[in-house]
């Protein structure tokens, strides 16, 4: 899977996603102007959870790259005409004449997102993205025409590999026996054909290798489902995982007086189980007092046999410690992938 650096570094990447807007709002609703198309420096800051002075920052370095893709300077007879339409404005408001203003579409936004490495909303835009991306890339399409497609590639690289292993290599090979004059050059041409043919297959081989299925990520693309439910639909994903592994009395509990766990169940041989479900930011962790209270209302309140603190992050190592003393099965964010994927818990069987 792409890495995050690679997205901060490389615009050729930036530029081949932009066009999936719909991730900022699956993140935090964007508040966009009256126009329903931009927003301000003070808007995007606000959805980024920074300060303007930090969006002018990033837009002073990469300016071109912005106005690329929807971000204008307004100015003059434009500027009022914008306000006028989209803005409302008073002498009391303003007092000095605005010279100025930097309104940006949703592609700029997410192309901020992208570049802004100190917000926790854009890391999980980013992630968000990445994991979409990833799922793009790597799922079986249903679509005729470009199965067709790809399959008529397929076979012309193997029509021109043929052609040239079998038909010009062994004209070459009777110029060469025939020609005292142009020997050398034949030679040469020869040993240039036999190497397009090679890299030729060295393709062929790389491609199949790139878009054959990746066994070490089973589901691609489930994270990202996750991490666009809110926190009610993940606890109902985490009891539709429980009852598809035998567990019954699933029961989500909600509300204030869940008296410390998410879900409450019966595994399989009868165990009283219990979970708390967490649903947070990839690049947050479950830290060691969230676990110390999990222990006390799992073993004291709910005297479970089974507990699952199950999570769309990490968990620090103090917290993974205190976990395994107190009896508690940590479900991090790779253990719930290959969970969600169909992979059974080892605590459950």
């Amino acid at each position: 899977m792409i890495n995050e650096s690679v997205l901060l570094e490389s615009t050729t990447l930036r530029a081949s996603v932009l066009d999936r807007t719909d991730v900022l709002d699956r993140v935090k609703a964007l508040s966009l102007l009256p126009d329903g198309m931009h927003v301000t420096t003070a808007m995007a800051a606000a959805y980024f959870r920074v300060t303007a002075e930090v969006i002018r920052q990033l837009t002073k370095r990469h300016r071109n790259e912005l106005e690329a893709n929807g971000m204008t300077v307004l100015r003059g007879a434009d500027l009022r005409k914008f306000e006028s339409d989209n803005m409302s404005l008073s002498p009391t408001s303003y007092p000095q004449a605005r010279r100025s203003l930097t309104i940006y579409s949703r592609r700029a936004v997410l192309n901020v997102a992208m570049l802004l490495r100190d917000s926790d909303i854009a890391r999980q835009v980013r992630t968000y993205l990445l994991d979409m991306e990833h799922l793009a890339r790597t799922q079986p399409v249903d679509n005729p025409v470009h199965t067709a497609a790809s399959s008529l590639d397929d076979r012309i690289d193997q029509r021109i590999t043929h052609i040239l292993g079998k038909t010009v290599v062994p004209m070459f090979n009777v110029l060469i026996e025939a020609s005292g004059e142009h020997q050398r050059e034949l030679v040469a041409l020869r040993a240039g054909v036999q190497q397009i043919e090679k890299r030729l297959r060295q393709h062929h081989a790389r491609l199949q290798r790139l878009e054959a299925p990746r066994e070490d990520r089973p589901l691609a693309g489930v994270m990202a489902s996750m991490d666009a439910m809110n926190g009610r639909e993940f606890e109902e994903h985490i009891a539709t995982l429980l009852r598809r592994d035998g567990c019954t009395d699933v029961v989500v509990q909600g509300g204030g007086g869940d008296r410390g766990v998410d879900i409450t169940a019966l595994t399989a041989d009868g165990r009283r189980l219990v979970v708390q479900c967490k649903r947070f930011a990839p690049h947050t962790s479950i830290t060691s007092p969230e676990l110390q209270k999990f222990i006390g209302a799992a073993k004291v309140l709910h005297n479970a046999e089974v507990a699952l603190f199950v999570a769309t992050c990490p968990f620090t190592r103090d917290a993974l410690n205190i976990a395994a003393e107190g009896g508690i099965t940590a479900v991090h964010r790779g253990l719930l992938e290959e969970w969600s994927a169909g992979a059974s818990l080892a605590v459950l069987e």
